[in-house]
């Protein structure tokens, strides 16, 4: 991996994504789809979909018609589903362009029909079932009769129905079994009289882990597909691997004397001569202007000192002698015995991790490999 052109950079191990889709699709015995979107939760859509492919999962999850259509347009031929809203007028496109979408209110469906009408092959659906998320949703009482009209629609294939489960990463709380328990009567009902599609999902990356109720026909993980935990009371198994490392390259190195600002609005003034080094990274990028922050340098964690500006943040060196210009430093990742972890970032940015991974900028060169 030549890294030399770039001040900054994301290095995605490809491998680890495969790896993390393996042995998710080992444990639930059931089809995957692999949601992705959000540019990959950050790690690169267009390589990760490929990859995913690669492992075996069956069909791709983004949020926006436009994610799917970007995925066609790339060459991506697996089953693609848009999770959230598509607007009626894209749904000629979606048709031509074989993509899912989800269905979960009537009129919706009605302004679905009249755009399908302009295209010769039926429009790909899911049917979506509010059961306690309080998002997206049909009311399920509402699901038997719009099913009756739909399901055998010459303009329409329901061919899934799903639902989204609001805590499934608190499997100490009966917030999940209760959803699944409205849903599973829902499944009954549509069952018995013969307008149950045959592709039932509702599990995320959470469910996977802590809800084999779920699995259905197939899940739906998104971001253990990046070895990251659904939240720190539902962790990956040890098995998973982290697929991203963020690094920078020290560009400068100087000595600055006591009493000198660092940064806008010099709030961290040097108390002696101390070792002052820039990198290349600060908000712009995604790295959050807040206090307290560290990276890695040489194996040891050093703190980040000043303001980060949108493209710089400044860090103190003193206790790295040996460190120079042009050393890699290492901001989400390992190096040596050092790790800082999507976890650490969300516990010092007061967020969560799929936030730090989303979060970072489009900007930033992502170099893939096995």
């Amino acid at each position: 991996m030549d890294t030399k052109p770039y001040s900054t950079w994301l290095e995605i191990d490809l491998g680890a994504i495969k790896n993390n889709i393996k042995q998710i699709k080992a444990m639930t015995g059931t089809r995957m789809m692999a949601v992705i979107k959000a540019n990959a939760y950050g790690h690169g859509v267009l390589a990760v979909a490929k990859a995913a492919e690669q492992a075996g999962a069956a069909w791709l999850g983004v949020a926006r018609m436009e994610e799917a259509l970007n995925l066609r347009a790339a060459g991506i031929k697996s089953e693609v589903m848009v999770l959230g809203y598509t607007s009626a007028t894209m749904i000629p496109e979606a048709i031509k362009n074989d993509i899912h979408v989800a269905i979960y209110d009537s009129e919706m469906a009605k302004a679905y029909e009249l755009q399908a009408d302009k295209v010769d092959s039926r429009l790909k659906a899911h049917l979506k079932i509010e059961t306690g998320m309080g998002r997206l949703g049909m009311a399920p009482g509402l699901a038997l009769d719009f099913m009756s009209t739909y399901y055998h629609h010459p303009k329409f294939d329901i061919d899934g129905i799903f639902t989204h489960l609001a805590r499934a990463d608190e499997p100490q709380v009966d917030s999940a079994g209760s959803q699944l328990a409205i849903f599973n009567k829902l499944l009954a009902q549509l069952r018995g009289a013969s307008l149950c599609p045959p592709m039932v999902h509702a599990a995320n990356s959470a469910a996977v882990l802590n809800f084999p109720e779920a699995y259905f026909d197939m899940v739906r993980p998104g971001i253990a597909l990046f070895g990251l935990d659904p939240s720190p009371g539902s962790p990956v198994p040890e098995t998973f691997r982290p697929a991203l490392t963020w690094k920078a390259r020290l560009t400068s190195l100087r000595v600055l004397p006591p009493g000198h600002g660092v940064s806008y609005g010099s709030v961290y003034v040097t108390s002696g001569h101390e070792r002052i080094g820039v990198i290349p990274v600060g908000y712009g990028d995604g790295f959050r202007r807040e206090a307290g922050q560290q990276v890695i340098v040489r194996g040891k964690l050093v703190n980040v000192v000043g303001r980060v500006c949108m493209d710089q943040c400044m860090l103190q060196l003193d206790s790295v002698p040996e460190a120079q210009v042009g050393d890699e430093v290492v901001l989400l990742g390992k190096q040596s015995s050092q790790e800082i972890s999507a976890n650490d970032l969300a516990a010092r940015w007061g967020t969560l991790n799929y936030e730090v991974v989303c979060g970072l900028a489009d900007r930033l060169p992502r170099l893939y490999s096995e």
